[in-house]
């Protein structure tokens, strides 16, 4: 009090050492002096407490505030930091709901999910919490809800009108030997977007004595007709092996095949120019098996040649890879004889462990130089044709995929991945839902599948829009 007495008198230009020491003293003894400078002491605190919730609110209005950025489509979740101001409380927030957004003024949280892109200036509405009249103030913040990358590409129809028209989208769901198989297959956004056809294609067929195929292709960017190549080398190579002799034949080899000691040869391809002695049974075997796939694979390639002859186009304007699986059920396990020429991958996985492997091999590595295309007449006569094809058995199998680049590349990048327990669990859950879009492709529950597939295939990859083709047998 002391303190507060000689500031007040030196403010009314009372000289304090031209006074008696005592005079201060007898001052503060004054019991109303004391309850004076009580009072006055009460009043400069009240105004400084004022001051300062008046400073507070200009200083969080004047105060660079920044809310982060939204995405259209996605959930949004963001809290105001309050910290450095600890009695402002906002009211609302007004512009909200136009983007689709809420707002909890008791967490200081904004979420939801914005519909579409836009631009908005956020009221919030505030006021300080130590002022009785609780005033209100507004502080205006720019917030953007950026546009989502799907929404930046066209979808426009392809022409109808041209020549080999096909649907933008494609899907089928079946039965498969004993299993289930479902396909998707989707324009990429590249062609949605300058309206051109989708060049993916597949084809499934239940054959005869208890065979079943699944083809799928890639037509090339670069060909003209590549969409119509696709198609074509599908739905050939499918036909091929609708022939009772030739699948009979091929049960009886691969029957004999599996029941023969085993052996470390190679085979070798035995083509119209060249013929090579097995050395044993299961070689014999083996070689009965590749020849009678390979040779039509080589019809496969003359049909391509007399179509391009008939319809008056050249061959290359039908560029396209081609994979497939003949498959059937023995006493002895699954067999699936594969084959394929370009980078799209034939991968089955094993079990709940998913354990997997690759079944064919693609035109990377040692095939490096560039995608090859069922329609080049020089895979024929390379000496590394007899490994496009591959023998093989499973006691079961949880699902067998056929895939184009589409799927390869932004799901897997690199060959060496499409063995990868570790990615190929993450490739499985993303099936199961565990995904940005939340789209699960349900094998148990299996209504409708391939429209979840379907939905499934139009992920989002920057950098990756190409054609998307899909098969699981499970």
């Amino acid at each position: 009090m002391e303190a507060l007495l000689k500031q007040i008198l030196a403010e009314n230009s009372i000289e304090l050492n031209k006074i008696a020491n005592n005079t201060i003293a007898k001052l503060i003894e004054n019991a109303k002096i004391a309850e004076l400078a009580k009072s006055v002491s009460g009043i400069k605190n009240q105004i400084i407490e004022i001051f300062d919730m008046y400073r507070e609110k200009e200083e969080f209005k004047e105060k660079h505030l920044s809310i982060a950025n939204a995405n259209a489509k996605k959930e949004y979740d963001y809290t105001i930091d309050l910290q450095e101001f600890p009695n402002i409380a906002i009211k609302e927030i007004r512009n909200l709901a136009t983007i689709g957004l809420q707002f909890d003024a008791e967490t200081n949280r904004i979420f939801g999910t914005p519909t579409v892109a836009n631009t908005v200036d956020l009221h919030l509405i505030f006021y300080n919490q130590i002022d009785e009249n609780k005033s209100e103030d507004i502080k205006i913040i720019p917030f953007i809800v950026n546009a989502d990358p799907k929404d930046l590409w066209l979808n426009k129809a392809s022409d109808q009108g041209a020549r080999y028209t096909k649907p933008d989208e494609a899907v089928f769901a079946g039965d498969f030997l004993d299993k289930k198989i479902v396909i998707a297959s989707k324009r990429g956004r590249s062609h949605a977007h300058e309206g051109s056809f989708r060049d993916d294609d597949f084809c499934v067929r239940q054959l005869v004595d208890g065979w079943a195929i699944v083809a799928v292709a890639d037509g090339a960017g670069s060909a003209k007709y590549a969409r119509q190549g696709s198609k074509l080398a599908t739905e050939l190579m499918a036909d091929s092996f609708a022939n009772e002799e030739i699948l009979k034949s091929l049960t009886a080899d691969v029957v004999a095949y599996f029941t023969e000691k085993e052996t470390t040869e190679e085979t070798v391809l035995q083509t119209e120019t060249e013929a090579t002695q097995p050395e044993d049974e299961k070689l014999k075997y083996k070689s009965s098996i590749i020849n009678a796939l390979y040779k039509e694979v080589r019809n496969l390639h003359t049909q391509m040649i007399d179509f391009a002859k008939q319809e008056e186009i050249n061959l290359k304007d039908l560029n396209t890879t081609l994979i497939f699986a003949l498959c059937k059920k023995f006493d002895f396990g699954y067999v699936a004889l594969t084959f394929g020429v370009g980078d799209c991958p034939i991968n089955v996985v094993l079990n709940a462990n998913q354990d997997v492997k690759l079944l064919n091999t693609l035109d990377v590595g040692e095939f490096g130089g560039g995608t090859r295309f069922i329609t080049m007449p020089e895979i024929f006569n390379n000496p590394t044709m007899g490994s496009r094809f591959s023998i093989n058995r499973f006691e079961d199998f949880d699902k067998l995929f056929l895939m184009t680049d589409g799927i390869y590349d932004p799901k897997f990048v690199t060959e060496n991945k499409l063995e990868d327990v570790t990615i190929w669990t993450g490739f499985l859950q993303d099936l199961d839902g565990e995904n940005e879009d939340k789209i699960k492709v349900d094998f148990v529950q299996n209504d409708g599948i391939e429209k979840k597939l379907l939905q499934w295939l139009d992920f989002w990859s920057k950098g990756n829009h190409d054609d998307r083709t899909l098969a699981i047998v499970y």
